[in-house]
């Protein structure tokens, strides 16, 4: 039977698909498990939440992909759950019960969707200035996850362990190796040669195990109001439109990150319809019984690496992650991957994110102290926040939320010392981006796959 190019190109987008969705499955899967274990829920539990969660995740990030004339971005972004609402979802489980838990989710998420359209018009807060900082923040406060992977895993009884390092060594080197002699499809999933490279020689060394996909079921069924009928409670309501409002910060940052790595560029329409597929998909994820979503950073530094931009490729790893929602045996098997081969990939693309970041900064003219200050001051408050989030722990719990993450902290602060420094009125007014003559966009290179 001979193989159509059709045939190849489709093979070709999902095997780039499932790049995506490695790439961000171990960030998105944490969250259920540490909510879990924080309310000692049995295994039953804790396989529909893992279900759940993989299979609303497809179901987000198609809905933001896809679009429609209302909602949704339209941009190769993922989504997944925010780390953001591990602590306050605890909290209100542990006080009040899971049903009041999913009844806040529900009720944040119908907030979002009705706040998106003012959120829209962030766009004049961000010039070639705020968005080269914001860009360079977001890939400087994953640095550190990289490396917390790279050693074993934060919290891990190897950690720091040689095997570790050199695992993520190894599985850095054979994707710097790939993308210097390999060109075209082979290049663009150079991070997925990587992953299973690095997980066959963990193997080896037997550090790899297959245990937890044996034990898994074939197939899961999601269903709505798992943990009963949702209760809306005034302050858990309130508690998680704040967790939301960080997130949707964050987000927007996020959508600027990828407009400027794909060359698209963005308008407050796109981004009001971003915000409001967020919050349908926050509203989803309350009544499957999973988690607030957020647009996820990871996946734009694998964008960065591999230069394919295309949207089909998102709408194959969003297909996937609706597949391994329905396919515990199948969901587990990416469980097995080691932290430090996950490290190893996520210094190569968190590091493109930085890259990036340099590139747009590179069109600012620093001639000008203003610029400068405004660069020093948001990347070193969203790095410092990412590195040394304990500095926060005396304050009160929603301002602990909004300062503990780097790429909110760091993007408040860009945006604020914009304005002050640089809109002034009068002859001596600047351009939004922080120079007297225009400059050319940062060249986006060409993808593979448009």
């Amino acid at each position: 039977m001979t193989v159509t190019a059709q045939t190849l190109r489709r093979a070709q987008v999902a095997t780039l698909g499932l790049q995506h969705v490695l790439a961000m499955y171990a960030g998105t899967v944490v969250v259920p498990l540490l909510i879990g274990s924080a309310l000692k829920l049995n295994s039953a539990q804790m396989a529909y939440l893992l279900a759940s969660d993989l299979f609303t995740c497809g179901i987000a990030t198609l809905l933001q992909v896809i679009g429609t004339r209302f909602v949704g971005i339209r941009l190769p972004v993922v989504l997944g759950c925010t780390f953001t609402a591990v602590a306050p979802i605890a909290a209100i489980g542990r006080t009040s019960g899971m049903p009041a838990v999913f009844g806040a989710i529900l009720a944040a998420g119908l907030m979002v969707v009705l706040v998106a359209p003012v959120f829209g018009k962030v766009l004049r807060l961000f010039p070639t200035v705020v968005t080269g900082s914001v860009v360079t923040i977001i890939g400087l406060s994953l640095i550190p996850v990289a490396m917390n992977d790279a050693a074993g895993g934060s919290g891990s009884s190897d950690f720091g362990r040689p095997l570790n390092l050199c695992l993520a060594l190894g599985t850095l080197l054979l994707i710097l190796f790939l993308n210097r002699f390999l060109t075209g499809f082979a290049r663009s999933v150079s991070v997925l040669i990587g992953l299973i490279a690095g997980t066959l020689a963990g193997w080896l060394l037997g550090i790899v195990h297959f245990d937890a996909v044996a034990s898994a079921s074939w197939v899961s069924v999601v269903h709505p109001f798992y943990f009963g009928v949702p209760r809306f409670q005034p302050m858990a309501v309130l508690t998680m439109c704040v967790v939301c409002l960080v997130s949707l910060v964050e987000s927007t940052g996020v959508y600027f990150a990828i407009s400027r790595v794909t060359g698209q560029s963005i308008t407050e329409a796109d981004i009001v319809r971003g915000l409001r597929a967020e919050g349908l998909a926050i509203l989803i994820g309350g009544v499957f019984n999973t988690f607030p979503y957020t647009t996820f950073s990871q996946n734009v530094g694998l964008v960065s690496l591999t230069r394919v931009k295309a949207r089909s490729v998102i709408v194959a790893a969003g297909v996937i992650l609706v597949i391994l929602g329905c396919l515990p045996k199948l969901a587990a098997l990416a469980t097995v991957i080691p932290s430090a081969v996950l490290g190893g990939s996520m210094i190569a693309m968190f590091g493109m994110v930085v890259a990036y970041g340099m590139n747009i900064l590179s069109h600012v003219d620093f001639g000008r102290n203003e610029n400068l200050l405004v660069v020093a001051c948001s990347v070193a408050v969203g790095l410092g926040s990412a590195v040394a989030p304990q500095v926060f722990s005396h304050l009160p719990g929603s301002l602990q939320m909004l300062l503990q993450n780097g790429i909110v902290s760091g993007s408040v602060t860009a945006v604020l010392l914009n304005l002050f420094l640089n809109h002034r009125g009068g002859a001596g007014q600047m351009s939004p981006h922080g120079s007297r003559e225009p400059r050319p966009e940062p060249r986006v290179p060409q993808t593979l796959a448009e």
